[in-house]
Formats: C-alpha cells, sequence, structure tokens
C-alpha cells in the first residue's frame, strides 16, 4: 500500500508515519507538510534516506500539487490541521483556511481520482463539553472555539463528500493527545520544558477543567485500525480512558520531575474553555477490536524523559 499523510512533521502526523513504516515493512509514505511552525523537519530527521518514505514540502490548499499526488497512492491519512486553540481565538482565518479549504482541496482530488480510502482526522472538540458521561459518534456538533469549530466544520464536508460524491472517508475523533514531538505550546509539553527550567507552569482559571488523554501510539494503533478494517462513512472515537483535571496533570508532571508545587501560577481563564471533554470508544472497540494500551503514569513519564532527552529539539522552536 502506498499512503498519502498530510501534516506527517507534525506531532501525531510523525508519529503515525514512524508507526506505519515501522509495522508494515511493503508499505510507502509520500508526506506531504507546508513546515509552518508546528511542522518540524526534525521530527522525521530518523528517515532521512528511507526508500519508503518520501517527503514533499507544500500545502494541501494547492490544487496542483495534491492534484500530482492523489493518482500515485491508495490511500490519504489527513492530518494536515491548525490545532491551537489559543491561536484561533487570536487569529481565526489560517484555521479557516487549512482545516476547512485544505480538507475540501484534498476531497476534490479523491473524488476526481476515484482514491480507494480517505481517512479524515478530527477531535473530540467538535462535540463540545459534558458535565457527565461521554459523547458517542451519534452525538451532536457542538463546537465552542475557532479552532474546533473548523473542525466540525471540515467534519461535515468530509461526511457530505461520502454521502453526496460516494468518497470513501472514515472520521476519527480523537481526545488529547500527548507523547514525544508535540509542539511546546501545547499543556503537557509546555509545563514539563518549564518545570525542567524552573519556570512558572501558567494553569488555567481553577485548574478543574477535564481531559480525556490519549498517548499518542494509541492513537497511531487506532488509526491504523480505521484504515485497514474501518467502515467507510462511519465515524471512529479514540479516547485514552484517563480523565484528569489540569491540576491533577500539573502535579502529576512536577511530582515525576522532582519539581515543586510552588511553580504552578493561575492565569486569567481561556475565553469560553470548555469544563470537561469525555468520549465513549465502546464503537471502535467493538467492531475494530481496539483499546488503549498506554498506564498514564507510565507514558508520562515515557513523555517527560523523552523532554529532558532531546533538549536541542525543543530549545530551537520553544518560542516560535
Amino acid at each position: 500500500m502506498k499512503l498519502l499523510v498530510t501534516g506527517g512533521a507534525g506531532f501525531i502526523g510523525s508519529n503515525f508515519v514512524r508507526y506505519i513504516l515501522k509495522k508494515y515493512p511493503s508499505y510507502r509514505v509520500i508526506n506531504l507538510d507546508k513546515l509552518t511552525y508546528a511542522g518540524n523537519p526534525d521530527n522525521i530527521r530518523d528517515l532521512d534516506g528511507n526508500r519508503r518514505h518520501e517527503f514533499v514540502r507544500g500545502d494541501i490548499n494547492d490544487a496542483a500539487t495534491v492534484d500530482g499526488i492523489m493518482p500515485k497512492v491508495d490511500a490519504v491519512v489527513n492530518f494536515a490541521a491548525e490545532t491551537h486553540v489559543d491561536r484561533s481565538i487570536a487569529s481565526a482565518s489560517a484555521f479557516i483556511k487549512t482545516n476547512i479549504s485544505g480538507t475540501h482541496t484534498l476531497l476534490e482530488a479523491a473524488r476526481r481520482h476515484r482514491l480507494p480510502r480517505f481517512v479524515h482526522i478530527s477531535t473530540d472538540e467538535v462535540y463540545g463539553s459534558i458535565a457527565r458521561g461521554s459523547f458517542t459518534e451519534k452525538s451532536g456538533l457542538n463546537p465552542s472555539s475557532p479552532y474546533s469549530s473548523s473542525k466540525a466544520g471540515a467534519d461535515l464536508i468530509a461526511r457530505s463528500y461520502f454521502i453526496t460524491h460516494k468518497v470513501p472517508v472514515i472520521i476519527t475523533r480523537s481526545s488529547n493527545n500527548f507523547g514525544p514531538c508535540q509542539y511546546p505550546e501545547k499543556v503537557i509539553p509546555l509545563f514539563v520544558i518549564n518545570a525542567i527550567e524552573n519556570k512558572p507552569l501558567p494553569l488555567y482559571g481553577n485548574g478543574l477543567n477535564v481531559r480525556d488523554w490519549l498517548y499518542v501510539m494509541d492513537n497511531c494503533e487506532a488509526i491504523d485500525k480505521v484504515l485497514h478494517k474501518g467502515k467507510e462513512g462511519e465515524i471512529y472515537n479514540i479516547g485514552g480512558g484517563t480523565h484528569l483535571s489540569n491540576i491533577e496533570l500539573t502535579k502529576k508532571i512536577l511530582a515525576l520531575l522532582g519539581k515543586s508545587h510552588n511553580l504552578i501560577k493561575k492565569v486569567a481563564d481561556r475565553p469560553a474553555h470548555d469544563f470537561r471533554y469525555s468520549v465513549n470508544c465502546s464503537k471502535i472497540a467493538n467492531e475494530l477490536g481496539w483499546q488503549p494500551r498506554a498506564v498514564i503514569d507510565e507514558a508520562l513519564a515515557a513523555t517527560i524523559t523523552w523532554y529532558e532527552t532531546n533538549q536541542p529539539w525543543w530549545k530551537k522552536i520553544k518560542n516560535i
């Protein structure tokens, strides 16, 4: 199989590319990434010289580039996206362009070239906040930030291309990922790096907002299952099954690093900050046989160790 992985120099995308090439010795990957601030060539530096990996620097909004690649591949896995909520609040235009228009460009090319498989990577944030229980794939969309709204828009466009044009789209919606190569604007790498440097950890509001944490390699395995066994036109929730408040997460990070709670600095809350995310993953478990493997404390410790031992990686980019 030959895959087009978009956003394959980003956090989840680069981990997925590496996962696929290791698991399937006959597979080839074309990795299309624009290399914005969060797309990092160092994330895939270890793949230099790998004949089964071809990197193409390009924009998913560039129809000519996408059209040139699409006939060469058997499937698309679309990770390419602007993903940081705070940046979307400050300026939403890049999110609309990449997440909605870019997805549309890919879908159009997939339609024209009759692509056999199109996996669109989304987020649990499209559902909005839930005080108790968990969202299922049939839950309504209720996004609250420009980021999550742009992802919801992309999901709806992708779904419409399945219904109207029979493009074989499958959508995944995962909870908050963490692991190696995550850009330092996100909470876990930001707090880990700040703690390593004995700098304050800026905790939003009262720290009681809850997230379901998913180790990135578990997500890669789930997407692999969806790619090979998922049903066209379906949506699959992917969650880690570990719900932590932000203050609980922060204290775990400090404990694993042997740092004082005095580093915690409460700051003004984010506008329209969703209180709690949670997705029901029984569908992917029952239909595709996937469940998360990672134990949160072990995976978090491994992630922290990665940031401790790869300081040149994050020192180069953390202030971009």
